[in-house]
């Protein structure tokens, strides 16, 4: 389960909740050709503490397109998207392909 991402400031909270970060990263998973996050199952999980974030996502990738390469162009495209929307760094990326279809 992803926990949300709370921005405490003097004018305020901002709450980003647990449901946005895995649509940023299932959204940004998918703009990779081939790639598609399970369903029904929605696998993604993200954590964050100390101003890091790790993230993990399963996908479902398109026979005869090579599996490391989709991997990489996954864990870039969704590493660069949570750096831009929350300003955490992110430890890492685990890909996980569950399905060939």
């Amino acid at each position: 389960m992803i926990e949300p991402l709370v921005f405490a400031g003097p004018e305020g909270a901002i709450t980003v909740t647990a449901s946005a970060l895995a649509q940023l990263v299932a959204g940004m998973a998918e703009t990779v050709e081939g790639a598609r996050v399970r369903r029904p199952r929605r696998t993604v999980e993200l954590a964050h503490g100390d101003g890091r974030a790790s993230v993990t996502v399963e996908l479902s990738v398109e026979h005869g397109v090579p599996l490391p390469g989709v991997a990489r162009s996954v864990q870039e495209r969704v590493a660069e998207a949570v750096v831009a929307v929350s300003g955490l760094e992110v430890g890492g990326v685990d890909v996980e392909i569950a399905e060939v279809a």
